[in-house]
């Protein structure tokens, strides 16, 4: 059955950047193992692919395979320049935003990305898209209000040996609900540890 996933790498301390959106060793533990893992080109990837540690690169391989739709917000959406019309996970991206960028069909025609107001339906189009595969939540704000939402079904932490002290939080800023969560799978890897809940019924 397809399910919402918030996933993000996070320091110890609970921060998926500083600031000013940089990752600083956030992104290490992508590039110190033997493993290839390629990605579609694009200015803000990497032009060779990934190479994490070989538990890590199973754990990715096997998610991003089952996701068939992500979500991103529009802060996101405009930092990567929609990743350049190709979807960095899935077949599909929506895009929660009141502002569509005009110029989009004209730059990227045939892109699958979908411009949508609100985050509920935002949530019940990528699940239609993504049909028996996952639909993905990045961490931050937009994920903070699909926990408060109640429409996360996981979440994925790959959590890094490091303390930021301030940045950008795994949830943004919302007041998340007391949540129960079910115990981790945990996978353990090289400078990272992958934690993943289910969140359990309300």
């Amino acid at each position: 059955m397809s399910k919402v996933i918030i996933g993000a790498t996070v320091s110890a301390d609970g921060f998926i950047a500083d600031r000013n959106d940089g990752v600083g060793p956030l992104f290490d533990w992508y590039f110190n193992g033997p493993r290839e893992l390629p990605v579609a080109p694009h200015r803000y990837r990497p032009k060779d692919g990934y190479r994490p540690a070989a538990a890590s690169a199973d754990l990715l391989r096997d998610t991003w395979a089952n996701i068939g739709a992500t979500l991103m917000g529009r802060r996101l959406f405009d930092l990567t320049d929609g990743w350049g019309g190709r979807p960095a996970v899935g077949d599909h991206v929506f895009v929660v935003t009141h502002r569509s960028p005009g110029d989009w069909p004209d730059r990227h025609p045939g892109a699958p990305f979908h411009f949508i107001t609100g985050l509920e339906e935002a949530v019940a189009r990528a699940r239609q898209a993504a049909g028996h595969r996952d639909v993905s939540v990045p961490a931050g704000d937009l994920g903070g209000q699909a926990v408060c939402a109640g429409l996360v079904d996981r979440i994925d932490m790959y959590v890094v040996p490091v303390l930021f002290g301030d940045g950008i939080r795994f949830f943004g800023e919302h007041k998340i609900p007391t949540t129960l969560l079910d115990d981790p799978r945990v996978v353990q890897s090289d400078r990272v540890t992958h934690m993943s809940y289910d969140l359990r019924a309300r």
